[in-house]
């Protein structure tokens, strides 16, 4: 089992590096620039310069069946649920296979929106109840994982 992190904006790495160690699971966090990450044999930096995709190609080539992705791009979400991984927002949103259709659309729309003028106020801003809840989230993954 790994944790693969969508790293580059990921606010919850501090939150994922304790629930790792707590259960001795390797965690890759995947970014297109280097980032000061804790010394520890289960934490991994992998660097993909490049292209804007080669973080989320190089996720989604490896997740698989076990393993447990964290990230808020959800076309990167939809390539690993069907890979068989379980995928969760940093905002502690998990993504299923039943709710991801719904998140694709409705990230379309929301494109099609700001392509045409209509600009929003964006996401609220992430609170201490964003990281409690994806930490309860990401306990409930790691045990589900676990029991398959």
């Amino acid at each position: 089992m790994h944790i693969f992190v969508d790293a580059d904006a990921c606010p919850v790495k501090n939150e994922i590096y304790r629930v790792a160690q707590r259960y001795g699971i390797a965690v890759v966090l995947v970014a297109n620039a280097w980032m000061r990450i804790p010394q520890h044999t289960l934490i991994h930096l992998e660097v993909l310069p490049g292209g804007f995709d080669a973080a989320d190609d190089w996720i989604a080539e490896r997740a698989g069946r076990g393993d447990i992705v964290i990230t808020a791009d959800i076309p990167l979400a939809g390539r690993c649920l069907a890979q068989g991984a379980r995928v969760l927002g940093p905002s502690g949103k998990p993504f299923t296979e039943d709710n991801i259709g719904d998140a694709l659309a409705t990230r379309e729309l929301l494109s099609g929106l700001r392509d045409m003028g209509e600009v929003g106020p964006g996401p609220p801003p992430f609170s201490r109840r964003d990281r409690s809840l994806f930490l309860q989230q990401l306990d409930q993954m790691v045990h589900a994982a676990r029991r398959r």
